[in-house]
């Protein structure tokens, strides 16, 4: 379950295309911008110690989804539960999921970074018990990836990701993997673990077509 954390009407913003966090996974990242330098900081001296991660949408004409600042509308907030200091000022952190957000607009100001007013409704799931997927065919699912990881000359410990529970291991390989951001954001807005299982079998089996609608390779 996800630790008990306030959850702000206020939060910083860190848009980093490609970067997925999601609810009970951990998300390291390397920050070094000034401005993030400064978001850290400041983040580091409130409770909830809580940054949202969001995609930056593809451009001004992106659609749908996005706000007038062109960032996606949903992202995830994580709290900063580890962070080390590096002898020339940069930080080494691990932001922890907590929950899902909705972007209700954006503050305007003198800081350097980001922040927006968000909304947690509709993600009260986030904050719960992990979550299981009933109809995961595991045996199914790890021939497609190991096809998945050949293509794309990967290597894991494939008995270890076997024995990994359902909600970490879809979560997990839905933030690893290098799908498009808009991909990303697609995973990230499934509204169950199911849902995201569906999503990541879909991107798996486009990529072996080589991105073409046509039988799977065999």
């Amino acid at each position: 379950m996800t630790p008990k954390v306030a959850l702000p009407d206020t939060i910083p913003v860190f848009p980093l295309p490609g970067a997925l966090l999601l609810p009970r996974a951990r998300l390291p990242l390397h920050i070094f911008e000034p401005r993030y330098l400064a978001m850290l900081e400041d983040c580091l001296k409130t409770p909830s110690r809580l940054i949202g991660m969001v995609q930056p949408c593809a451009g001004p004409t992106a659609g749908p989804g996005c706000d007038d600042n062109h960032l996606h509308q949903i992202g995830c907030a994580g709290r900063v539960t580890q962070f080390s200091e590096t002898e020339d000022g940069r930080y080494m952190i691990t932001l922890t999921g907590i929950s899902r957000f909705r972007i209700r607009g954006e503050l305007q100001g003198f800081s350097p970074y980001r922040r927006c007013e968000v909304r947690w409704d509709g993600f009260e799931k986030d904050t719960g018990p992990e979550e299981h997927d009933p109809h995961f065919d595991r045996k199914t699912f790890m021939g497609l990836l190991e096809r998945f990881f050949i293509l794309k000359g990967l290597d894991t410990d494939w008995d270890s990701l076997g024995d990994t529970d359902d909600e970490l291991m879809i979560n997990s390989l839905a933030m690893i993997l290098d799908f498009a951001p808009e991909d990303k954001q697609a995973l990230l807005e499934a509204p169950c673990l199911s849902t995201r299982r569906e999503t990541l079998v879909t991107l798996i089996e486009f990529a072996l077509r080589g991105g073409k609608d046509e039988e799977i390779l065999q």
